[in-house]
């Protein structure tokens, strides 16, 4: 049935950018949709909680509020669990989705009636994007087998990163003539806009898909499991691996922007004193440097997921591919050791985060597709929130005590990033093995 001759004209095309079988294009493209709308979304989102967070209270008060959503995180992830434990996978995304679409409702009146929201919307959607994306993935990894994720997830995770674009375009486009509020009631409907893909996706694989041996139809409507969400994660060696991968890739990450930021200010005060910019201007260099720091990453990422992602997967395999990342930070940070300029800098972190983006992430979500269903819907958000957020944390203390005790300089800070680089990689080499082994044993 999968042969070239049975495809259609739009699944031949997609065929450019990854395999595509018979029969498959129309379901990857409304996953394709479903995470760009919301990703879209979540953008929006996040350039309104920027702006309400730096204009009702400060970087501090920011930066507090990230170490507080690891600890409203120990709340949600067991209620989502509990949760998730009552109710089949479609069930439990029309509810946690609409209960997010309701919030965003509740926060636009709130700020038309005056209420300080800055602190309580930071927090929330500092959640909604690690539960949400992580809820999607998990919907996502419920439908293919691992041989078939691998190849669609490469369509999939470019949705992911062009709304990512999207959103931020957009809203740069429409704050003024709508305002900061009205961009939020936007945000909320293309939230509730991503349900039609999910329920259409749904639908349809019951329907058409050849359900497996391990997941039969009346598994699907289901309860998803009873089990806790922190206690399966301790329980699997795997996903314990993978938990602490997502922590030291994230501790590395961050503090990686925190280098950046650091030689950014530093280079913006010496263009300052050699008279090449006013003081008054150092605001505009910054801005400016950042706005052609992002743009080039996200349009690296975007070209690295079109063209590369496949064919890494296709020709070295999940193994090869989980390396590749923390070999370049290994690199990058030992090279910004010996020479921490800002042109350097800058192309290590376009090089580092273009990869996060684009290969790094889809070799993250493939990595659950061998799990069980409740390893995907509980077990996930758990890794995708608790211990990303966790690694935030530590680069927070890491910059803490490095500046406060130790009197570290940018050198400093980047050999230690080179050695917790070293540890991401050692522990990607252990989960390419332990992957490699629950792939053999699904497919037996």
């Amino acid at each position: 049935m999968n042969t070239q001759k049975n495809k259609n004209v739009y699944e031949k095309f997609l065929s450019i950018f990854t395999e595509v079988r018979a029969g498959e294009g129309f379901s990857a493209t409304l996953l394709f949709l479903n995470i760009f709308v919301l990703l879209t979304s979540y953008y929006m989102m996040k350039t309104v909680r920027e702006g309400l967070i730096l204009s009702e209270g400060s970087a501090e008060i920011k930066s507090y509020s990230s170490a507080g959503q690891v600890l409203l995180l120990l709340f949600a992830i067991p209620l989502y669990a509990k949760i998730a434990s009552k109710m089949d996978r479609r069930r439990l995304i029309n509810t946690v989705t609409l209960f997010f679409t309701t919030c965003l409702g509740l926060f636009y009146i709130l700020g038309h009636l005056n209420v300080p929201i800055s602190v309580i919307f930071f927090l929330w959607v500092g959640i909604f994007n690690y539960m949400i994306v992580a809820q999607f993935w998990a919907f996502a990894n419920d439908i293919y087998t691992p041989e078939g994720g691998k190849r669609i997830f490469i369509i999939v995770a470019f949705g992911q990163s062009a709304g990512a674009v999207v959103g931020g375009f957009l809203t740069s486009q429409l704050v003024d003539p709508l305002g900061v509020l009205q961009l939020l009631l936007m945000a909320g409907v293309l939230l509730a806009g991503t349900l039609i893909f999910t329920n259409i996706v749904d639908t349809r694989e019951k329907k058409f898909i050849k359900v497996s041996d391990e997941v039969d139809a009346k598994e699907l409507e289901a309860p998803i499991g009873k089990e806790g969400a922190f206690k399966l994660v301790f329980k699997s060696r795997y996903l314990l691996l993978l938990a602490f991968l997502l922590l030291f890739l994230n501790w590395v990450n961050t503090t990686g922007e925190y280098i950046l930021s650091r030689i950014v200010t530093d280079a913006a005060h010496g263009a300052v004193s050699s008279g090449q910019i006013t003081e008054k201007a150092m605001d505009i260099f910054i801005v400016k440097f950042y706005g052609e720091f992002y743009t080039g990453v996200n349009l690296t990422g975007l070209l690295l997921q079109l063209f590369v992602v496949s064919r890494i997967l296709k020709y070295l395999g999940i193994r090869i591919a989980l390396l590749i990342l923390p070999f370049i930070a290994i690199g990058g940070y030992g090279y910004i050791a010996l020479i921490p300029i800002l042109s350097t800098v800058r192309w290590i972190k376009t090089a580092e985060n273009a990869t996060d983006y684009s290969l790094q992430n889809t070799v993250r979500q493939v990595l659950f597709l061998p799990t069980s269903r409740e390893e995907k819907y509980k077990a996930k958000q758990v890794i995708d929130t608790f211990f990303v957020r966790a690694g935030d944390v530590l680069s927070a203390l890491l910059v803490y005590v490095g500046i406060t005790f130790l009197s570290f300089q940018t050198s400093e800070f980047a050999s230690v990033n080179m050695g917790l680089a070293i540890i991401w990689l050692v522990l990607s080499f252990f989960i390419g093995k332990e992957y490699t082994r629950l792939v053999a044993d699904k497919n037996k």
